[in-house]
């Protein structure tokens, strides 16, 4: 799935910790990053956001009520 406009990021990552699955984020070179590893959320995120806001990410996620929680996030962010 692809997220758009993500602003807290605090919020992001606290959604994402509190899935039961594994969510991960997939490079534009078709790599995978485990989100749920504090380590990659940190590299990922430098790499990616600079201005304090991130534009579009595509996630994924394995388990249904996961996406339920991401979706929801993004709904109402």
């Amino acid at each position: 799935m692809k997220v758009q406009n993500i602003t807290d990021i605090d919020k992001f990552f606290k959604v994402v910790d509190s899935c039961k699955g594994k969510v991960e984020l997939v490079t534009g070179e078709g790599d995978r990053l485990n989100l749920k590893s504090k380590l990659s959320q940190y590299v990922s995120m430098a790499n990616i956001f600079s201005d304090g806001t991130i534009s579009e990410l595509e996630i994924v996620a394995y388990e249904p009520k996961d996406i339920d929680k991401l979706v929801n996030f993004m709904m109402n962010q």
